[in-house]
């Protein structure tokens, strides 16, 4: 069994309606969600002429390898209605795995730990509050200290 956490995302439609249904979506392809955190109201990151978004992450537990899980996620997204256009262009519903177990993993299409996280409060603080003391495998800090590290 892997634990793995994803950060979601939505700034279109009925944005928490969104995440709901990405949630249940998760339970029936091999993804069983332990945790999830609060949703928050974050302002856009990169574009920022574009909706408020709403964001959350959820500790999982799967027997998929890192690789399904990327290929079970799109595969989510895809039903929900995500198209992949602009970089930071408005979207229905984000999937980004940010760990899989401890593991570190630099493919063309997977990089895990998601490599920007750490500069992303939308991403830290929501992950702060189910697993504060989980550490970062590259930057060896535990998420708490990360997001102190950035809003300091």
């Amino acid at each position: 069994m892997h634990r793995a956490f994803i950060a979601i995302g939505t700034n279109l439609g009925d944005r928490k309606r969104n995440i709901e249904f990405a949630i249940k979506k998760m339970e029936t392809n091999q993804i069983a969600i332990i945790k999830k955190s609060p949703s928050y109201s974050t302002m856009p990151y990169g574009y920022k002429n574009q909706p408020m978004f709403l964001n959350c992450v959820v500790e999982t537990q799967t027997d998929l390898s890192a690789e399904e899980l990327l290929h079970a996620v799109q595969k989510i997204e895809k039903e929900i209605g995500r198209t992949k256009k602009i970089r930071w262009s408005p979207r229905i519903i984000d999937l980004d795995i940010i760990f899989f177990d401890s593991d570190i993993i630099n493919k063309p299409d997977l990089q895990i730990p998601h490599p920007d996280m750490q500069n992303r409060d939308f991403v830290l603080k929501p992950l702060t509050d189910i697993a504060p003391d989980f550490v970062h495998p590259v930057l060896h800090k535990t998420i708490k200290e990360l997001l102190e590290q950035l809003t300091s």
